[in-house]
This record gives structure tokens, sequence and C-alpha cells, in this order.
């Protein structure tokens, strides 16, 4: 019998995975960082990206990661030039190719698992990497005249070098966690990796308890907003918070970039998709429901450099902790998180105005939206909450309000602004 895990509590799920999670690091010797991100790419349905010299256990990762759940299957292979899609699809139906039809028997291929692992991902040849591009990301077998959803949750690929091609770039883009694991030399380290060795020569062990993959599909549905009974809040001004520490970090690799160039124009800028900065919510979510909380905290956004960063890579991930650690110092030091409450307040009023236009012709005071703030409707109420009201005095209130506004540092500054480039554009709308 299905179990129903909507009256799991968020604790409940946080010590189901955090014991998974601890026997993965037990068999899989100092990678706790990496087994925490990929229980993230787990969690949010994305790809892991695991990149390492011969021998240091990628694969060994990878499989005892797949094995804390239950009622999944695995797809595997191990990537050659010489491989066609139909390795990864499976092998062609003959009769439909005599008629000119390319169909696939996918019964136990990449596009009928839950999970998949590639060793050696850029072995492929392009062809096949490029044939892979729509499973990894619309989940969907694209070939000829086939279109077959793909069961495929999470794809964990392993390499030992990168090849850089416009198909490698587009296959990289697929991969929304990456890590590089470096040899640890460390002789204790040695020590316990020789432990295990000794115990289970190398190979995957099947926990004493599993997860069910059916849980992880409802908490995948969570973390990524598509549940409409439970949720994590994230509230706005952690948002925007998190926007500002992503922009700030961009602003960090490329500064990093010029500086080893040292002057000349590096082949390429670092830059961050709007898909990739979206989907990075999906990751605040996961991170707090995995603690067993239901809001995101400012803790969270410290985290984000499982996607942006290459975890392993001690640079990326300092300069990231460098962006998170300014913003906040700044915001905190400055009263700018209560500020950045206010403004987007201010901002939610303005697009219920924008919705609705013919709220400009009531009190702006009587508006009790959920996300207007008891102290901007206590303005409102305050400043013209005895007069009689209309539009032109709406206006007047609403300049008011941005006008005499000040801003305790320069990203409250930046807000602002924008606000009163909105405000302008909407008020010469409706003149």
């Amino acid at each position: 019998m299905e179990q129903d895990f909507r009256t799991w509590s968020f604790e409940a799920i946080s010590r189901e995975f955090k014991k998974a999670a601890d026997f993965v690091c037990q068999r899989v010797v100092n990678r706790e960082e990496v087994v925490e991100q990929a229980l993230c790419a787990l969690v949010t349905g994305e790809h892991l990206l695991l990149q390492s010299r011969t021998g240091v256990g990628k694969s060994l990762l990878a499989e005892q990661i797949f094995l804390m759940f239950s009622g999944a299957r695995t797809f595997r292979v191990q990537a050659s030039k010489e491989q066609q899609p139909d390795t990864y699809f499976g092998a062609l139906d003959i009769e439909e190719l005599k008629h000119g039809r390319i169909v696939h028997n996918i019964e136990g291929s990449i596009v009928d698992c839950e999970f998949a692992f590639i060793d050696e991902i850029f072995d492929a040849n392009d062809f096949t990497l490029r044939a892979l591009l729509s499973v990894l990301n619309e989940r969907q077998l694209m070939r000829g005249v086939q279109y077959v959803p793909a069961k495929l949750h999470t794809l964990i690929a392993a390499t030992n070098y990168l090849r850089v091609s416009e198909i490698t770039e587009a296959i990289l883009d697929r991969f929304l966690y990456k890590a590089v694991i470096l040899p640890d030399k460390e002789p204790y380290v040695q020590y316990r990796i020789a432990q295990q060795f000794l115990l289970h020569g190398g190979k995957p062990v099947l926990p004493p308890q599993q997860i069910p993959f059916a849980l992880l599909r409802y908490v995948y549905t969570i973390a990524t907003g598509q549940d409409t009974e439970r949720s994590v809040r994230v509230h706005p001004e952690l948002v925007y918070f998190a926007n500002l520490v992503i922009r700030y970090y961009e602003v960090l690799r490329n500064r990093a970039l010029r500086e080893h160039y040292r002057g000349t124009t590096p082949p390429i800028d670092y830059y961050i998709s709007p898909r990739t900065q979206a989907k990075s919510l999906n990751l605040l979510r996961a991170i707090a429901l995995l603690h067993g909380r239901d809001e995101a905290t400012h803790d969270e956004v410290g985290k984000l450099y499982f996607i942006f960063a290459t975890v392993g890579v001690p640079e990326e991930v300092e300069l990231f902790r460098k962006a998170y650690t300014t913003v906040l110092n700044s915001l905190h030091a400055s009263n700018g998180f209560e500020q950045l409450r206010v403004l987007l307040a201010f901002q939610s009023l303005l697009e219920q105005l924008q919705k609705d236009k013919g709220l400009l012709f009531r009190p702006l005071s009587s508006l009790t939206s959920p996300s207007l703030l008891q102290s901007l409707w206590e303005w409102l109420k305050d400043t013209f909450g005895g007069a009689d009201h209309t539009v032109q005095q709406n206006k007047r209130m609403l300049e008011k309000f941005l006008r005499d506004f000040v801003p305790a540092c320069e990203e409250v500054r930046e807000l602002k602004q924008a606000l009163e480039r909105e405000l302008t554009a909407f008020l010469r709308s409706i003149e």
C-alpha cells in the first residue's frame, strides 16, 4: 500500500534524508559537501556533473547515492566515441526502420529509468551528445517521429576531463550542479578509505533503510513549487537579497577573470543566465526543507554556491562566500532588510494598481493585500486616512511615499530608483 507522504512533517522528511546522507558519507569518505550538493540536485530534479582524476571514486559516489532510494531504476553506461544514440535510447525498431521511421525500443533505456549514471560522458561523440539534450532538459525523447516523455529524474555524469565544443557547452548547461573531486592524500583520510575498501571492496552497499522514490518525487514537487497544499515560504526580501548576492558574485568572477588575463580581454566572460538564476529559488526551498523548515532563511542563500560555483574549486566557492557576506553585512548594518520589505510591499501595491486601475478611485488605505506590510498600510491610513480620495490625490500619495523614503544603503537606493521609474511609467499610462 502506497504511503501518504502528505501527513509527514518537514522534520520527519528531513530526518529520512539525513540518515540516508549520513550512510553515504560513511561509505564515501570525506565527501560530505558533494553528497549534500547531490542531495540538493535530487530534491530539485536537476543533474550533477562530477569531474576528477581517475580512481577517486566518482562511480562509487554516484551508485551509493542512487542506492539511497527504493522503487527506482538506474540506467548505467560507459561512454565511448563509437556509441550511437541507440546505446542510450534502446535499439531501433527494425520494422519501423523499414518504413523510414526512427523508433527506439526504450525499455530499460535512459528514457525508461528514473536515475542514470554516465561514466566519462565527454568520451561520447557529438552526435550522441546532441541527441541527449532534449532528454536532459525537456525530459522527452525527440528522435525522428518518436516523441516520448522520459521518466528520468536525475542524471549523474562523471568525467576525467572537459571537452570544449558547441555541443559540449550545451551539455554542460544541462548540469545545474557541478563538482570537482580532488584526491585527498591526508594519511587519516586514506586510512578511513582503506577501511571501507577492506570491508566492501570499493563496491556500493545497500543501506539498512532506503527512501521510497515516491517520497523523493513528493519532496521534489514541494521544492519546485508545484505542490498545491504545502510549500516552503521564500519572502520577497530574501529573493531580492539572493539576486543581489548573485549579481555581486558575477561581478567578482568577471573581475577575477580580468585579473587572471592581466589586462587582456578574457576569451569569454562569466555569465549567469536568467533561467539558472530563477532555478536557484528551488534550491533555497530544497535546503530549507532538508533542514526541516517551511521557510527559507539567509543561511540558504549562502548555500547557492552549490549552483553558481563548482564545488571543490576553493577559489570559486570563496568568491561566492565573499559576495554573500558582503551583501549580508551591508543590509544588516543599515537596517536594509526592513527597508527592502517596505519597498517590496510598495511594489506589490503598485502591481495591484497596474492590474486593476480602478483601485485608484478607492482609498489606497482600504487595500489589505497579504503582501501589504502593516507599516505601509498604517502610513497610507495616517497620511490620507481622513480626506476625500481622488485619483489625483492617490497619485500624489504614491509619489510622496517614494520621495520621502530615505534609503539606508546602496542596495536599497537602487530598488527605490527602479520603483520610481516604474511608478512614473504607470502614472503616465493613466493620464
